[in-house]
């Protein structure tokens, strides 16, 4: 197994694209050798900042030594790019949402397979260091609440709220609770164009576990945070300042067993204590790391080793089905009840 750079390319400089190509630049894994944008003046400006890479309007001029690529332009444009980039034995990382719709995304899904190719998911938030230590302290989910808001940001504008933002939650979700959904409920309300802008859903799995996720595009502020609750945890995330807090019951098994010694009656006589501080919390453990360079580094292992990444198109097809369903039910609720 060679440990020289894998030479990469990253499709679409906009928002996202351009810290692809940042990272791919930094990271002594990767040789950005190309960066592609059917805007080419823009292409020009990134590639003029990163010595040896090229500036090309179209996949279609990509060298032949090009072994991944990172897919970062509008959603509409995935399956197309990725299914073309898979036949040609590149392997791709494709930002989130995988594709439009599921059909989209099982094409990508069967052409990945088919041609034995690594095709992995930008679900960034899975790199998030409050994300990954919530894993590792392997916990069953009861019930998860989620809430993503943010104010309009003016990109992502051809999908609603739902695939834009929700979708990250979605993929956390389906993550820790690994269980088949069975019942999904939502409500949305399109203000500034054709597609949902606020949404509340609430999911149901086969192994009793349920889940509420919230999604905003409209709020005077971000705030992004995750609560998990199962019966030897409760859990709770701030994505945005990488915090987080863990009540474990093995920590606190002295207040869960005087409680349950005590009768309903004995309990009031308890009121003049202070619950939250007899609470023993412990800070989750968070590595500093920037989640797209944990994840643009996990992909590159993946494409080096032919290990199956950590989010793989199956994971991010799940997803936007989850996602299809969730939009589904926003349209179909009934207001004149």
């Amino acid at each position: 197994m060679s440990d020289a750079p894998i030479p990469v390319a990253v499709v679409g400089v906009g928002h996202m694209g351009r810290h692809h190509a940042r990272l791919y630049h930094e990271l002594p894994q990767a040789e950005l050798v190309a960066i592609i944008d059917k805007n080419l003046n823009r292409a020009e400006e990134m590639a003029a900042g990163y010595a040896g890479a090229k500036a090309l309007a179209s996949i279609d001029e990509l060298p032949d030594r090009v072994r991944a690529v990172s897919i970062a332009v509008p959603t509409v444009f995935h399956r197309d790019i990725a299914v073309a980039l898979l036949e040609r034995g590149i392997d791709v990382l494709i930002e989130k949402p995988i594709a439009a719709t599921v059909e989209e995304a099982e094409a990508i899904v069967a052409t990945a397979e088919r041609n034995e190719r690594i095709a992995a998911v930008g679900h960034t938030e899975r790199f998030n260091p409050v994300v990954r230590a919530i894993s590792r302290l392997d916990i069953s989910p009861k019930y998860i609440e989620s809430q993503r808001i943010s104010p309009f940001r003016f990109r992502s504008a051809d999908i609603g709220v739902v695939a834009d933002m929700m979708i990250h939650d979605i993929d956390i979700i389906l993550h820790l609770v690994k269980s088949e959904v069975t019942d999904v409920r939502a409500v949305g309300v399109n203000v500034l164009g054709p597609h949902e802008d606020v949404a509340n859903a609430r999911i149901e799995f086969a192994n009793g576990a349920v889940a509420t996720l919230a999604g905003s595009r409209l709020a005077l502020k971000t705030d992004r945070r995750l609560r998990v609750f199962s019966e030897t945890a409760y859990l709770s995330v701030d994505y945005q300042n990488k915090q987080g807090i863990a009540v474990t019951r093995d920590a606190n098994i002295d207040i869960i067993s005087m409680a349950r010694e005590r009768k309903v009656d004995d309990l009031a006589e308890l009121a003049n204590l202070d619950f939250g501080e007899m609470v023993k919390v412990e800070p989750l453990h968070i590595d500093d790391i920037e989640p797209l360079r944990a994840q643009l580094e996990s992909f590159l292992d993946s494409v080096r080793t032919r290990t199956p990444p950590e989010v793989t198109a199956a994971d991010g097809m799940a997803a936007v089905r989850l996602a299809t369903r969730i939009v589904e039910a926003v349209k179909t609720h009934n207001w004149s009840v």
